[in-house]
């Protein structure tokens, strides 16, 4: 069974990551990294809920068929 990297990384490890990172980006572009970073996952968050909204309402749809439909053709039976 493999275990997530979140569970082998421990504080050591994690300090070590934070100063490679900063040696190799600067301290001036760690906030703009950070930034960029949160909009992508803002602008996926965002994504991820339309399609489930889409897919939802495709649910919907199939489940319960549109009633103003069936009542213009019951309106055109009778007219007939």
């Amino acid at each position: 069974m493999m275990t997530p990297l979140a569970w082998t990384l421990g504080g050591p490890e994690i300090a070590i990551l934070f100063v490679l990172v900063l040696l190799l980006f600067g301290a001036k572009k760690i906030p703009e990294l950070a930034r960029g970073l949160g909009k992508s996952m803002g602008e996926f968050k965002r994504a991820r809920d339309d399609f489930e909204e889409e897919i939802r309402r495709a649910e919907h749809e199939t489940e319960t068929p549109d009633t103003p439909v069936k009542e213009a053709k019951g309106k055109e039976a009778h007219q007939g």
